[in-house]
């Protein structure tokens, strides 16, 4: 297994009123996705590894954001941050995209409220991305060379391009608490 990872230090301010902890699986690397993301002309994508690793470090600091249903995108309505972000690789080289942060919880009340209201198992994420490098756009599936992350939404798994995403706050953490248990997973 190997893991790439990096992460903003925030400071620490216990029982901070407006940051919430959240974790979630945000993509996958070389593996196609189950449906075609919005703006990929009805076409599956698969996420190089090259591109992910590249683009790592453009995750950190970008927003999370939602749209009332949950069924896609909405980047004027953005309610948390990403700090952290790695890759974990699995044996075959493919790997999946963890992201950690805090949900804007005082700002957004009405988002925290319905996070916490529905089980976890149907919360996933996706991915939103600028100057996207495509190596055949004929091709059936779109391998992505190079991206940028500009941030991620929040939404239901099945609306996601990628079913297996995952998205899920981190109750009952304090901040220092989630910082010890980013650490350790780093570690």
């Amino acid at each position: 297994m190997k893991l790439d990872a990096m992460a903003v230090t925030m400071p620490l301010v216990r029982d901070h009123p407006n940051r919430v902890p959240f974790e979630g699986v945000l993509t996958f690397v070389d593996v196609p996705s189950d449906r075609a993301p919005s703006g990929s002309l009805g076409r599956r994508v698969i996420l190089t590894r090259g591109a992910a690793d590249a683009a790592l470090p453009s995750l950190l600091g970008m927003a999370v954001d939602f749209c009332p249903g949950w069924d896609g995108h909405d980047a004027r309505r953005k309610c948390g941050i990403i700090t952290d972000a790695k890759i974990v690789s699995s044996r075959g080289g493919s790997g999946e995209i963890r992201v950690a942060g805090y949900l804007f919880g005082r700002d957004f009340p009405e988002v925290e409220r319905h996070l916490r209201a529905t089980p976890s198992e149907q919360m996933g994420m996706s991915y939103e991305l600028a100057d996207a490098h495509v190596e055949d756009m004929r091709a059936s599936v779109w391998r992505l060379t190079k991206v940028t992350f500009t941030g991620a939404a929040i939404l239901l798994r099945e609306k996601a391009a990628y079913g297996r995403t995952s998205f899920r706050l981190c109750a009952g953490k304090t901040n220092a608490e989630t910082k010890q248990a980013l650490a350790a997973r780093r570690a």
